[in-house]
């Protein structure tokens, strides 16, 4: 049976220009070493470009203890998931999907990834979208469970790019 989709907004605020945030964002070395609770640091998959569209394609693998509920969705296996941002610059807005690597279909997040200017020297990210584990009984338990550390993974990425962003020079 098909799952209703938990529906999900966050919004960062950034001091710096939306060109100077997404180049942050889509730079593979920077990405790979945001340390997030609980996750290993990623691994590249894919960082590329085409036209003013650029991808990242990341997996990451949680090293935290598993809610019981989350351990009964992947059973034995160990929680990996690959993570993909694409972002076109022309229009200042993307995808960011997340999909378990073992049964996608199971768990998964899809969101639009929009970079709207503040003035000149700031800017705002914001990820509106859809989380969903389809498990017949206990799916919706477990959305409700697992997005809110989804979103908190979020939420330190954003203060890493911050962190980040104060640290370094721009033209």
């Amino acid at each position: 049976p098909a799952r209703a989709r938990v529906k999900f907004e966050v919004e960062h605020p950034f001091d710096a220009p939306v060109a100077r945030v997404a180049d942050l964002r889509l730079d593979p070395k920077f990405e790979a070493g945001v340390q997030l609770p609980d996750v290993a640091l990623p691994e590249v998959l894919a960082a590329e470009s085409e036209g003013t569209v650029t991808t990242l394609r990341m997996r990451y693998e949680y090293t935290g203890s598993l809610d019981p509920i989350a351990r009964r969705i992947i059973g034995a296996s160990k929680l990996t998931w690959i993570q993909e941002a694409r972002f076109d610059r022309a229009t200042n807005s993307g995808t960011l999907s997340i999909a378990a690597e073992v049964n996608p279909k199971q768990l998964n997040a899809h969101a639009t990834l929009t970079l709207s200017p503040n003035g000149d020297d700031a800017c705002a990210r914001r990820l509106a979208g859809d989380f969903v584990v389809k498990v017949p009984i206990i799916g919706g338990a477990a959305e409700r469970r697992i997005l809110p550390g989804v979103l908190a993974r979020l939420d330190v990425e954003a203060r890493a790019l911050r962190a980040r962003l104060d640290d370094t020079v721009w033209p």
